[in-house]
């Protein structure tokens, strides 16, 4: 049982716009005790396959800070870590999942998400704080005329929740986490759509109930991100 927050609450999220200054568009992202600074840069850096369709492109980068974590991650100087790259790669597909690229020809923006502390759902927080960074981005684009309409088609937000002890909670922490029978990371857009869903039986299979009732209670979280999201002001 938890003390400090119901079952079906999420960390209060605290938002700081333009914490990064040289980009175009960036957030501290704070979920109580899980940190991300997530900030958009805009360039001309279109990958061929783009170009070729004549669209624009969305990509992000993760990671986490060496004292990010209580004990000390290393830097990944030589070789990428293999769960950082999974986690970019779902931040990426999050973002272009809710754009028209073909507003957007010849640009790219690319988002870096660098963890500042981590505890626990730090990847959904990067793909939350993400969508902020990416939409005041675009937003300028657009007041500056780089682009003629505004490409983003929705939100997109994300949450985990899990079976901790036999009980369903949203929102786990790294102490709920790493006790999780049950894992799920779920991304969804504005109107509640499945974007996409990443889980796992950490100690045991789950039924088919089971994930609709831990995508349901995703839901409920994932539009009150929503609600957070739209009342950012740039």
């Amino acid at each position: 049982m938890r003390k400090h927050r119901k079952s079906n609450q999420i960390r209060k999220p605290k938002i700081s716009v333009d914490f990064c200054p040289n980009a175009r568009g960036s957030v501290l992202f704070e979920m109580e005790h899980t940190r991300v600074i997530c900030a958009a840069s805009v360039s001309d850096d279109v990958p061929d396959h783009a170009a070729a369709k004549g669209t624009g492109w969305i990509s992000a980068e993760y990671s986490l800070l060496p004292y990010s974590t209580n004990t000390r991650t290393n830097r990944p100087l030589l070789t990428r870590d293999g769960r950082a790259v999974e986690i970019q790669r779902v931040i990426s597909r999050s973002l272009r999942g809710v754009i028209d690229l073909s507003l957007m020809p010849g640009v790219a923006i690319h988002v870096d998400c660098d963890v500042l502390e981590a505890d626990g759902g730090t990847r959904t927080a990067s793909i939350t704080g993400s969508y902020i960074a990416l939409k005041c981005a675009l937003t300028r684009l657009v007041t500056d005329g780089t682009l003629s309409k505004n490409p983003l088609v929705s939100n997109v937000a994300a949450v985990s929740t899990g079976y901790v002890g036999g009980e369903l909670l949203l929102d786990l922490d790294y102490a709920e986490d790493s006790r999780a029978e049950v894992d799920l990371n779920v991304i969804m857009d504005g109107k509640g759509n499945l974007i996409e869903v990443q889980g796992t039986g950490e100690r045991a299979p789950f039924t088919v109930q089971q994930l609709i009732e831990m995508i349901s209670l995703s839901r409920i979280g994932i539009s009150e991100l929503v609600e957070i999201q739209d009342s950012v002001k740039f």
